[in-house]
């Protein structure tokens, strides 16, 4: 009973520490104009270099990538933090630049004002918007609440933490908005890369540095075949997924689109990077290798598991702090994101054009809510949740990535075509990687992902050729980059 008072204590103090230094940070913000999307979506172009990268960093790095990627337990998945780097360097570089120029509140913006049609970017918007809903907002909830409830081997329902999870992040995006979110990411990120990398040097010393016994294929980072990320898919897909997450994606590019000039937004992308190169493999592989020999195949509880067991007691409160507020920064960013999308992209464009910002986000943010712990259940059933997500994820991702470079690299595309082309990429990819089609591949889904995004930027190009009877004209450099 004594422990769990000293946690329970800990993690109270060290939340409401969280809470202040946001607070102060944030109170002289100007707040008069809460209810324009400038001010509750983007801070009102307020974020220094040092909050662009701290949220971006703790929106990214939550208990679905500490929880599900050391649940593999092999070293394999640090590719994905290794190519990532790549993806952030290309969103400073190639998209950061087109987003300030365009002025854009949400990415799906730009599609507007390149293709010329709000509908494109209403659609895109929708699927953003679904994808938040029904993949990433219920997993960052399920994966939090394994983790609390691995790490303190507590006999208290999943569910329940899930619903305290929902709860408190939906009350706290709603009374935030985006400059709170990330000022608090800021903050709780330096605590939980400093508490990650704590449980690195407890998990090593465990074992004492020692690594025998442990299966060649936990430890390599050439994949074989049959292994979760075979070698040749870094070679195939692996680089459109970054550049589609990392430069496309409003969840993460609506942090780097809040500073209050491009280079600003550019140096805080470049920090980001350069924590995810150095700092995260490290902390999201090997506690997992170490807890498969300690404890052998757990899968994704090996996380909760080793910080219960290693971690000093006092500490483990300190460490749940951090831990909450990942998961809570993250849904907060999600919930956040797909209001924007709503709000900005269907809203004002089909509904009302001048809605009460505040108001409405709240009604979007409760039913999202809702609808993330219905689908908690079924993330239960996973055997690996950052296995699913990535191939989930494939079902948006490419025929999204198509339809921004179609419509950065060319010019005169109707709108239609590429609409049309993010419908066949979706169902392209869904007959080819799910296992009830007849047209079912046994091709690695990343290796499907680069094939899925040629053929959805030939389908829109034919189209508009063949179909609209436009002429397709290559963008000059001038027409799409900014100074």
């Amino acid at each position: 009973m004594s422990e769990n008072i000293i946690q329970i204590s800990v993690f109270a103090l060290v939340t409401a520490m969280i809470g202040l230094l946001t607070y102060m940070k944030c109170r002289g913000a100007n707040r008069h104009q809460s209810t324009q999307n400038k001010e509750y979506f983007l801070a009102g172009g307020g974020l220094s270099w040092i909050f662009v990268a701290g949220s971006i960093t703790l929106t990214n790095l939550s208990t679905d990538q500490l929880v599900g990627m050391n649940g593999n337990q092999m070293a394999l998945l640090a590719w994905w933090e290794f190519s990532a780097f790549i993806g952030l360097i290309i969103l400073a570089k190639l998209f950061l630049p087109v987003y300030y120029k365009y002025n854009c509140t949400t990415t799906t913006e730009l599609l507007e004002k390149r293709y010329n049609n709000k509908h494109i970017r209403a659609v895109i918007g929708s699927i953003f918007f679904l994808g938040n809903a029904f993949i990433y907002m219920p997993a960052v909830i399920y994966s939090g609440s394994l983790f609390m409830q691995t790490m303190f081997n507590v006999d208290i329902p999943l569910m329940y933490i899930a619903v305290a999870f929902a709860s408190l992040g939906a009350v706290y995006a709603f009374f935030g908005g985006l400059r709170a979110v990330a000022v608090s990411d800021t903050y709780s990120g330096v605590l939980l890369l400093g508490m990650a990398i704590f449980v690195v040097f407890l998990a090593l010393n465990a074992i004492n540095y020692d690594f025998s016994d442990i299966p060649a294929d936990r430890l390599t980072l050439i994949g074989a075949s049959d292994s979760p990320l075979p070698w040749p898919t870094l070679l195939t897909g692996m680089i459109f997924i970054q550049m589609f997450y990392w430069g496309t994606n409003q969840t993460i590019t609506q942090r780097a689109m809040a500073a209050p000039t491009l280079k600003e937004a550019q140096k805080g992308v470049f920090a980001a990077a350069g924590i995810r190169i150095l700092i995260v493999p490290a902390i999201v592989v090997i506690p997992g290798i170490v807890s498969y020999k300690l404890y052998g195949d757990i899968g994704d509880a090996a996380y909760g598991r080793i910080v219960g067991d290693l971690m000093p007691t006092w500490l483990t409160g300190v460490f749940a702090a951090a831990m909450a507020a990942a998961v809570l920064s993250t849904y907060n960013s999600l919930l956040n994101s797909a209001t924007a999308l709503y709000v900005c992209d269907i809203h004002e464009a089909y509904i009302k054009k001048d809605p009460n910002v505040v108001r409405l986000s709240g009604w979007v943010t409760l039913l999202l809510s809702i609808l993330t712990l219905v689908l908690v259940p079924i993330y239960q059933q996973a055997e690996s949740i950052i296995n699913l997500l990535q191939q989930l994820n494939g079902l948006l991702s490419m025929p999204i990535l198509s339809i921004f470079i179609v419509g950065l690299v060319f010019k005169n595309i109707d709108a239609r075509a590429g609409i049309g082309a993010v419908i066949f990429g979706v169902m392209l990819y869904a007959s080819l990687t799910f296992e009830f089609s007849p047209f079912y591949s046994s091709w690695h889904y990343i290796h499907l992902m680069p094939v899925t995004l040629a053929a959805c930027v030939t389908f829109a190009l034919v189209t508009n050729r063949f179909v609209f009877g436009n002429t397709i004209q290559f963008a000059s450099g001038d027409e799409i980059k900014t100074t």
